[in-house]
């Protein structure tokens, strides 16, 4: 096919994470206080935001998804701090003549409450990705107490991206 590749391409990400006790919860990039001392399970930090934009990113140039570069069963990527791996993800955008718009994304978390953090979790995003912060939207609601994130045995997130040819 020879048709001119667009000029902007939309891509969308999830992901949730057990919540369990002995670990710490990091929320794009944040390290953040459980009232019950909870943590996000995962091979890597877990974050649950930043690993759903990975994910919107990668998707929106129909790379795959984050397993495929960071795989859980590689030791490489134990412990991982997510916004590292976002930043490479970033440069593979990049690299391929891409560069990011504006990301949307949704937490979904009972506790703890997300609203006082925001503003950090967008600069420290922003940063990652080298775009300006009011292209970075982080909101976050309950389940109104319903499903895994509403009986806080988990967090999750969505995530959309927009990419521009550079």
């Amino acid at each position: 096919m020879n048709a001119e590749m667009p000029k902007l391409r939309i891509g969308n990400g999830y992901d949730i994470h057990r919540l369990i006790p002995g670990r710490p919860l990091i929320i794009g990039g944040v390290k953040l206080e459980h009232p019950n001392g909870l943590g996000l399970d995962g091979h890597s930090d877990a974050d649950v935001l930043t690993h759903a934009i990975m994910d919107a990113l990668l998707g929106a140039l129909s790379l795959g998804d984050i397993g495929k570069y960071f795989p859980p069963d590689k030791e490489e990527w134990k412990d991982s701090d997510s916004l590292i791996l976002l930043e490479q993800v970033n440069k593979m955008i990049l690299d391929l003549g891409w560069q990011v718009i504006n990301i949307d994304s949704v937490v979904i978390a009972e506790r703890p409450k997300l609203k006082p953090h925001i503003d950090l979790i967008r600069k420290k995003l922003a940063d990652r990705m080298a775009i300006d912060i009011e292209n970075v939207g982080v909101k976050a609601t309950t389940n109104e107490k319903l499903g895994p994130e509403g009986r806080e045995e988990g967090i999750s997130c969505h995530a959309v991206a927009l990419l521009g040819r550079k």
